[in-house]
This record gives structure tokens, sequence and C-alpha cells, in this order.
């Protein structure tokens, strides 16, 4: 019998997969698709997907969400600049 911590941590993962496949399926369709005529936009908003994505996954499946400040910081900031590099170098390239 699994306790109730479990029983919630389990529940967590299931709505952050959830959630993971979710972002999958939009970024599928932008990117894809092309539901939004503006190249730039679309492309803005699937790496800013990507980005959402590996935090979920660092933070809950990783469990990052429990660590140190300072890995925990390191990584929200590894994100934040993955983000941003990687929107300069489509932006600017």
């Amino acid at each position: 019998m699994k306790t109730l911590m479990a029983r919630s941590a389990t529940k967590g993962s299931a709505i952050v997969w959830a959630a993971l496949v979710i972002f999958t399926v939009i970024s599928f369709l932008l990117g894809g698709e092309h539901l939004i005529d503006n190249k730039t936009l679309a492309a803005a908003i699937v790496v800013g997907i990507a980005a959402i994505k590996i935090r979920l996954v660092g933070l809950h499946f990783m469990e990052l969400k429990g660590a140190p400040v300072a890995l925990r910081a390191a990584f929200e900031g590894y994100c934040v600049v993955l983000f941003v590099a990687l929107m300069g170098i489509y932006v600017f390239a």
C-alpha cells in the first residue's frame, strides 16, 4: 500500500508528464503545420516551450525542486541562458 506522499508524488509526475505531452503536441503543430504565419514568432514559441519542458523535466524528474538553492539557481539560469542563446542564434544568424 502506497503512502500518501508516494501517491501524491505519482500524481504530480503524471500531471507533469501530461503537460510535457501537451507541450510536445503544441510544438509539433506550430513547427510542422505553421499555424502562425510569422516564422520568427513560431520559432520563439517552440524554443520557449522547449525551455519550459527542460525546466519541468529537471525540477520534477531529476528532483532539482528540492535541491540546494545554488544548484537550483544554476539550473534555472541555464534554462534562461539556453533560451536567450538559441533565440539569438535564430534571429541574428
